[in-house]
């Protein structure tokens, strides 16, 4: 009898090592699909000790340009960002990994998809409806949701346990009390410890960027210019250039990394419901964030910024719930791309002990009329001209508390 085939996105880690085993041991033809997708990992033992598992095959995709240019690039220029706080570093990951997971299902013909997301977390919406929409035909094995893989593995002990017995090789290195994913973007750190709201992060943690007050000692000082909303070149204080998507991305991570910059902590709302805890590092698209929103005030009309801002948050909840390839997603995507259409120029700024500070920017196609707002000009716009507008505000004013009067 033939097996059915799976593709499993596998992460090297206890969780997907033991899943692969217990799916070959349900009698699936497993094969294991992982990105690259900046991530450190020894990715030639990852194959032998999947093979030596059982997986029928491996696949690794080296898919970091292609997550910036078709992810991160979009997601700066939407202006993204969840809560006002969390830039979408694991949100914009998954959708991308999942791409690659249906393009190995096709071409190995394999019926199921299967992940490691926990059952009470966002990823496992995110892998699930993106593969969803990208082949609507294809079925998902989640076993952290499967009642018979529950009952068998209620915690790491029962992993490791498992590991063991099937002579699975597990990282002699201790467990940090916490969970952490990483990609170009960033890392991010949740569970364990971190569960406690309250409980500070230890001085660890923190793999990506430097403690600000402990950072370099001399500010560094850039300039970033844009295309339609893109990031095109990068001219960084020892006069080095950057023109191509990659290595300014990863110019920038450094950057940044060296200077504490792009570190929070905060409480958010999933989708399922609960409220949890997460601690991030972005260092390089928290500079290209703040330098992509003063040059969008800089160059878009008044009410079509105001109008993008309730479309970037709206997209930045589509994003965060798993959405990116939904109907409602491509719709608000086109609509931001028609503001970034005149989005162009250069900011100038300085990073330095964790914070982003604009020193100033340009822009052929900024709105922006120095002549106009001149308090030393009078050329097309004068002082008087404002008399108009004040006495419309003015009686709207009066009457509102007119009304207010008659209510007392």
């Amino acid at each position: 009898m033939t097996k059915e085939r799976v593709v499993l996105a596998y992460s090297g880690g206890l969780d997907t090592s033991c899943i692969l085993k217990w799916l070959i041991d349900k009698n699936f033809d497993v094969i294991c699909y992982m990105a690259n997708i900046g991530q450190v990992e020894d990715f030639d033992a990852a194959i032998e000790k999947t093979l030596n598992i059982g997986a029928s095959k491996v696949e690794i995709e080296d898919i970091r340009k292609e997550f910036i240019e078709n992810y991160v690039w979009p997601a700066i220029s939407y202006g993204l960002i969840y809560e006002n706080r969390y830039l979408l570093g694991t949100s914009l990951a998954r959708p991308a990994i999942s791409e690659g997971l249906i393009k190995c299902a096709k071409k190995h013909q394999a019926a199921y998809i299967s992940h490691g997301a926990t059952g009470k977390g966002n990823d496992q919406i995110r892998f699930e409806l993106s593969c969803y929409t990208l082949l609507p035909s294809i079925k998902v094995i989640a076993p952290w949701r499967d009642e018979e893989f529950v009952k068998k593995f209620k915690g790491r002990q029962d992993l490791l346990k498992f590991a063991a017995e099937n002579h699975i090789p597990v990282s002699a290195t201790p467990k940090a009390p916490w969970s952490m994913d990483a990609n170009l973007m960033h890392v991010s750190y949740e569970s364990g410890v971190l569960e406690n709201p309250n409980h500070e992060p230890p001085k660890e943690l923190y793999l990506m960027t430097l403690e600000p007050s402990l950072s370099a000692g001399a500010p560094s000082r850039l300039e970033i210019t844009f295309k339609k909303g893109i990031p095109v070149l990068l001219t960084t204080d020892d006069n080095k250039t950057f023109n191509k998507s990659l290595d300014i991305f990863l110019a920038l991570n450094e950057i940044g990394a060296k200077h504490g910059v792009g570190r929070i902590d905060i409480v958010e709302n999933r989708f399922i419901g609960l409220k949890s805890r997460g601690v991030y590092e972005t260092p390089g698209v928290t500079i290209l964030h703040q330098a992509h929103t003063d040059l969008e005030v800089f160059c878009l009309d008044k009410e079509v910024f105001r109008v993008k801002e309730i479309l970037k948050n709206k997209l930045s909840d589509y994003v965060y719930n798993g959405f990116w390839f939904s109907p409602e997603g491509q719709y608000t995507k086109k609509c931001l791309d028609l503001a970034a259409e005149t989005v162009e120029g250069t900011v100038k700024l300085e990073v330095f002990k964790g914070a982003v500070y604009i020193l100033g920017r340009f822009s052929k196609t900024s709105l922006y009329n120095a002549d106009l707002v001149s308090m030393d000009k009078h050329s097309g716009f004068s002082p008087q001209d404002a008399t108009g507008f004040i006495n419309i505000q003015a009686i709207r004013l009066k009457e509102y508390h007119r009304f207010l009067k008659k209510q007392n």
